[in-house]
């Protein structure tokens, strides 16, 4: 990419933030462009810094992150945020995906994947680590159907989403379907937009019912 990707952080955990920001700057192409610790400040902030992407974990403590987004997307309706955060349970996933989190990452990930999902999300895509993909993707498998009004996914869109539920990285699913990655970014694209614009409401609402 030739345009610089700014990125801000919001994070309770001052030593986490500086890290962040440390990968951020070795990248050469990303810059941290602010850091915040809590809700309040990145409400405050966040839509003047206008950042590329927002890094947010979900425990800040009196406001969490998840309703720090919800209030972020009603005034940037825009913004691209990838959930960066140590919770994994199915619940959390979609309260996030909900509020309008174009992303959801665990902590563990390596630097390298990290600035990878940066690249993804600025490109329209819509990163997730592999056990939250399988969570997600599980959860609408195992959703009961109501007619055409559940996910509308093409043939070769279910495809890409069982070797998805499989665990299998972009590369793979690109060579078992001879596709190129490109569009298997595209195809998985489409499928998230479906999961969190189409069906969003009515797949939560489902699978918080269970």
């Amino acid at each position: 990419m030739n345009k610089r990707i700014t990125v801000s952080i919001v994070d309770d955990e001052a030593d986490l933030r500086e890290h962040i920001a440390g990968y951020l700057a070795a990248a050469g192409n990303i810059q941290c462009l602010s850091a915040y610790a809590n809700a309040r400040d990145a409400l405050a902030h966040l839509p003047k810094d206008l950042p590329d992407v927002i890094l947010m974990d979900i425990n800040l403590g009196e406001m969490d992150g998840i309703e720090c987004v919800r209030r972020l997307t009603a005034v940037m309706p825009e913004a691209r945020v990838l959930m960066l955060t140590v919770f994994e349970d199915s619940e959390q996933i979609f309260r996030a995906l909900a509020a309008g989190a174009s992303g959801y990452l665990l902590k563990r990930v390596s630097p390298k994947k990290l600035l990878e999902a940066i690249e993804e999300v600025v490109a329209g895509g819509s990163p997730m680590s592999a056990p939250i993909a399988r969570k997600v993707v599980q959860s609408f498998k195992a959703a009961p159907a109501k007619g055409d009004e559940t996910l509308d996914l093409s043939e070769r869109e279910r495809a890409v989403l069982d070797a998805l539920a499989e665990g299998l990285a972009y590369k793979q699913i690109a060579d078992h379907l001879n596709i190129s990655i490109h569009t298997v970014r595209n195809y998985i694209r489409r499928i998230y937009e479906k999961l969190h614009v189409r069906s969003r409401t009515e797949a939560v609402a489902k699978f918080l019912r269970k």
